[in-house]
């Protein structure tokens, strides 16, 4: 990171709980799932196995995290940072509230349109900070790609089990 300074270490630090936060709650409602009611569900047979989630999703919520430091770091006293950091928050509460209305809920659907959102919100999250920082909007690409694997498997087990 070009010209980090030691002072901004509390930054990057809470840049990163913020997600891993978030990604526990998440994990709070889906860990007890797993082994119960997702066990039954029909899958397609390239859905990934379950023990690899926990370590993608841990190195995207960190990727998020250190993305978000870098945009944070330009100055919350720009709007253009501000509205970026907004984005942020929305596909945060958005990719939460994935986990609660598919695992909690059991709404294949309900989640399948949560999760279409959550890509509109990340498109969006990576546009915003790649006007503030190139390598911030860069490191959300491999977000994307992950939820875009992840809103097929759910539209996949949606069709599976209707």
């Amino acid at each position: 990171m070009v010209g980090f300074r030691l002072k901004e270490v509390p930054m990057l630090v809470g840049s990163i709980l913020i997600p891993l936060v978030i990604g526990y709650l998440g994990a709070i409602v889906t860990l007890p799932q797993i082994s119960s009611w997702y066990s039954t569900l029909s899958k397609p047979w390239w859905s990934p196995p379950n023990w690899l989630f926990g370590p993608i999703w841990t190195t995207l919520y960190v990727l998020m995290g250190i993305a978000l430091f870098l945009v944070w770091r330009e100055g919350i006293h720009r709007r253009d940072v501000r509205f970026a950091i907004l984005i942020f928050g929305v596909q945060l509460v958005l990719s939460l509230i994935w986990s609660v209305v598919f695992f909690s809920l059991h709404a294949l659907f309900g989640s399948f349109a949560i999760v279409m959102l959550l890509w509109l919100a990340i498109l969006a999250n990576i546009i915003a900070f790649l006007i503030i920082s190139k390598w911030a909007g860069l490191l959300l690409v491999p977000y994307i790609i992950w939820v875009s694997i992840a809103s097929y498997l759910n539209y996949s087990v949606y069709l599976l089990n209707h």
